[in-house]
Formats: structure tokens, C-alpha cells, sequence
């Protein structure tokens, strides 16, 4: 029997795993718009007919797409910080370095999540929007435990870990996208130029000294 009668016998996972991947390819490269569903059946070594039979429209694939990304940079992030015994700046490390090693070892990836999703409006950006609340949701919860277990950690409020989560999250995705862009910077390199920007000043927060305009 043929490697054409083999391939027609593939199950259905592997296939729809097979389109997904070359769509992450091609959306990365050109851009929702621009990308062709010739172009990403013929990556994936199928018919366009059958991309469409298993996932319906271009805007359903994309949908797709993002979500089965998404949800791999969510589950490496949170097995990373699972340890709970950890002390909060190690977790963080942990999660900081899950994250980085994740951008750049998947960069396509990278640039549906942090790029294309995010420029194409609705549904794509609110696919795209619960990935990074659930991701501040983490790094929230260790600043929120960094300063309970800290002695001036007392006026540190709910507002303040709210808005401190969403800043580093939103240095940690512009450092990301920048260290895949500019050869030679390392995951580690990066994740540890934020640890310790951002810990330096949590550390000073969590002992009572804020910086203040003069």
C-alpha cells in the first residue's frame, strides 16, 4: 500500500495538528489578511477542500490558531509557577523563564499571539486578551504572596499588585517580541534583565520606600 493510502488514514487530530501548524506559519509570515488558505494547504499537504471540511472558514482557523497557542504558553507559564512551597521571586524566575523560553523557541507562534491576534479586532483580540489576563492573574497572585510574606508589605494594596502584575506583563511581552527581533539576546538574558528591573523595585516597595515626584 502507497504512502497516499497511509497519509488518507492519518487520524483526525494529527491532520487538524498538521493545518494548524502550517497556519502558524503562514499567519505569521503574511499577516491574517494576506495569508492564503491555498497557501496553508499546501504546507499542511492537504486539499483546501479538506482544511475547510475540519475547519470551516479562515476566520474559524485563525480562531483556532490562537487558541491552541494560547493555551500552549498559558500551560508552560503555569507549570512552571505550580510549586507553591517556592518563595515568590523564585516562582516568578521560574515563570519569567517558562515564558521567554517559550517566545523564542516558537517564535511564529509568538508573533500570531503578541501581533497578528491582536491587530484583527474581534473575535481574534479577545482570544488574545484572555491569554494575558490569565497570565497577570499569575504574576498578580505572586506579587500579592511576595507582599504578604513581607514585613512592609502591609500597604502594598490590591489596586497597587493589580497595576504592578499588569505593568510587568506588559514589559515582559515588548521585551519578548524585542529579543526574538535582535540576534544573540537569550531567553535567559531576557527574562533575567526583567527580573531585575521589576524585583529591584518590588523588593523596595515591599520594605515601605516608594519613589515619589518631586
Amino acid at each position: 500500500m502507497g504512502d497516499g493510502a497511509k497519509a488518507r488514514r492519518l487520524p483526525r487530530v494529527v491532520r487538524e495538528r498538521q493545518m494548524l501548524d502550517a497556519a502558524v506559519r503562514c499567519f505569521a509570515r503574511h499577516g491574517y489578511q494576506a495569508a492564503s488558505m491555498d497557501e496553508i494547504a499546501e504546507l499542511a499537504g492537504v486539499s483546501k477542500p479538506l482544511v475547510y471540511l475540519y475547519l470551516n472558514s479562515k476566520e474559524e482557523l485563525f480562531t483556532a490558531v490562537i487558541r491552541r497557542e494560547a493555551q500552549a504558553l498559558l500551560g508552560v507559564v503555569a507549570e512552571a509557577v505550580v510549586d507553591r512551597s517556592a518563595p515568590p521571586d523564585e516562582r516568578l524566575w521560574a515563570g519569567l523563564m517558562a515564558f521567554f523560553t517559550y517566545a523564542a523557541g516558537h517564535p511564529e507562534s509568538w508573533v500570531v499571539l503578541s501581533r497578528q491576534a491582536r491587530t484583527q479586532g474581534e473575535p481574534f483580540a479577545g482570544e488574545a486578551a484572555r491569554m494575558r489576563d490569565e497570565i497577570t492573574a499569575f504574576v498578580a497572585a505572586l506579587i500579592g504572596e511576595a507582599a504578604r510574606e513581607a514585613r512592609g508589605g502591609a500597604d502594598i494594596t490590591e489596586r497597587d499588585v493589580a497595576a504592578l502584575a499588569q505593568a510587568l506583563v506588559g514589559s515582559a511581552e515588548s521585551l519578548a517580541s524585542w529579543a526574538n527581533e535582535t540576534p544573540g539576546v537569550t531567553a535567559k538574558e531576557a527574562a533575567a534583565t526583567l527580573m531585575n528591573f521589576a524585583w529591584s523595585g518590588l523588593g523596595n516597595l515591599m520594605k515601605s520606600e516608594r519613589w515619589s515626584p518631586r
